[in-house]
């Protein structure tokens, strides 16, 4: 798939972080994207920086002189049905399919709270947004990709390296992570017959403000805390971009992009 084909895309979270980042590198690279979250207001601000604007962490100037793409905005809670089935049905209705999901809207819930005591409506939230929002947008773009002319599309997941080690005090955003795995390899065994590639990208201290606190200090497993290294959220925008435009012969079924020396492999 290349941006020359005029492909279409529907990135959910695309209002700040990861999402944002990978939102305008597909626009200034001539995708067409809907751009899903909960506050519009952030939405259009993704859709002005792809237009022309800049901001740090986010690619500027469309490759090869590419025209940028199309963007819609579609205010969007992925944990209520109804708002993954309007998303879905306002991009079919303006841009005539959908090439790729980047399944990416997800939050942490609240940090440093021991297993314990974290409140059922906190793990409760944690699960319905990253868990099962990722299915209800996978349902709708497996729906919609399986009965296009012509068939098929990709799906990339955003994982997270927690979906691999967990960091202290996680417990919901890990056993959502974990099981956002699962959710990827079904859905990329399930899609073979009708062209649907499924991949997953777990990403490791990105640059976004809900990663701002590793640069200052983060719990680690030994009890103490300790400054961590981050790494430009462009690379990670680039990086699905290049999974997005594999013909869909070809899967990148799981790609780790994590800052070179954080305390992930080894010892730290």
């Amino acid at each position: 798939m290349n941006a020359k084909d005029n492909a279409i895309a529907v990135v959910t979270g695309a209002g700040s972080g990861i999402g944002r980042a990978v939102a305008v590198e597909l626009l200034r690279t001539g995708w067409s994207v809907a751009l899903a979250g909960r506050r519009m207001e952030t939405l259009e601000e993704t859709a002005a920086l792809a237009s022309g604007g800049a901001d740090e962490g986010v690619p500027t100037g469309a490759a090869g002189g590419v025209p940028a793409g199309a963007a819609l905005t579609v205010r969007t809670d992925v944990s209520r049905p109804e708002d993954v089935s309007a998303l879905f049905a306002a991009t079919v209705q303006r841009f005539g399919r959908v090439d790729l999901l980047f399944n990416n809207a997800g939050t942490f819930g609240p940090g440093g709270v021991p297993v314990e005591e974290l409140p059922y409506e906190a793990w409760r939230h944690v699960v319905d947004t990253n868990l099962n929002g990722a299915f209800l947008c996978a349902q709708a773009a497996y729906r919609q990709m399986k009965e296009q002319d012509p068939q098929g599309g990709r799906i990339i997941n955003n994982g997270s390296v927690s979906a691999h080690t967990p960091r202290p005090l996680s417990v919901a955003y890990t056993a959502t992570k974990h099981a956002l795995t699962g959710l990827t390899k079904s859905l990329s065994l399930d899609g073979r017959p009708y062209g649907i590639a499924v991949g997953q990208i777990d990403i490791g201290n990105a640059a976004t403000d809900m990663t701002s606190r590793m640069q200052t200090g983060a719990l680690q497993a030994n009890g103490e805390v300790a400054p961590e290294p981050v790494m430009d959220v462009a690379d990670v925008a680039r990086t699905v971009r290049h999974m997005a435009e594999l013909p869909l012969e070809a899967n990148v079924q799981f790609a780790t992009v994590l800052a070179t020396a954080m305390p992930y492999v080894g010892r730290g």
